[in-house]
């Protein structure tokens, strides 16, 4: 018990990750309620180049990503630069990093040369999470999901992009060097639906420890 303690008192900015469709809101929202933790949420559906980009790719590709790159910036800036006298936790269902992740499959060469010099100039500035965990699931899976959730402009995600995108997030976890990565297994487990995996997931992620660089963990 005081191990726990201990290791959840560190625990101040936790990112909960993973592909389109993978559930990274679903969990995020639901730590944060239990844990009494302030919420951090993409708001990719007030951009209104998403529904463009999925339809037109080439056109809307380089808007899309550099409205993301302002927003994301200014959303985890504002949010995590104002502590929250009701919580030392801060739940936030991406991180800044998955701006250039999309950015390096959905731009031209010419246009993420310019892109990148903007990204590391803004990354520089935001604090690193204390653990960032990636919810790894099947490209199979993850259609199913983003198909049952029947979003319109989700539509046309193709399971290449989903396989792009992920393997995106990998090479970025080879690469980074400054806060510990926990890649779950979660293929086989409903942690909305039942509650025991659920609670699994918790133990995952609040009562272990976890060295820089990744850790892989089968569930």
């Amino acid at each position: 018990m005081w191990e726990l303690l201990i290791f959840t008192r560190m625990l101040r900015f936790l990112v909960i990750e993973g592909n389109i469709g993978a559930g990274k809101t679903s969990l995020s929202k639901m730590i944060a309620r239990d844990r009494n933790a302030k919420l951090v949420l993409e708001r990719f559906a007030d951009n209104p180049f998403l529904p463009k980009f999925y339809k037109n790719p080439d056109q809307y590709a380089f808007p899309l990503e550099m409205s993301f790159l302002a927003d994301r910036y200014n959303q985890l800036k504002s949010d995590l630069s104002m502590p929250d006298i009701f919580s030392n936790l801060v739940v936030a269902d991406y991180y800044f990093n998955k701006s250039l992740i999309f950015a390096q499959n959905t731009l031209k060469d010419d246009e993420l040369i310019l892109y990148r010099q903007f990204f590391d100039i803004v990354y520089a500035r935001l604090p690193k999470p204390d653990l960032y965990v990636y919810l790894n699931i099947s490209t199979e899976r993850l259609i199913k999901q983003i198909y049952k959730r029947g979003r319109d402009y989700e539509s046309n995600i193709s399971a290449k992009y989903l396989k792009n995108i992920q393997e995106g997030y990998f090479t970025y976890f080879k690469q980074q060097n400054e806060f510990p990565v926990v890649v779950i297994n979660a293929e086989n487990i409903d942690f909305v639906c039942n509650k025991t995996d659920y609670k699994t997931l918790l133990d995952v992620i609040f009562n272990k420890t976890y060295e820089i660089g990744i850790n892989r963990v089968t569930l």
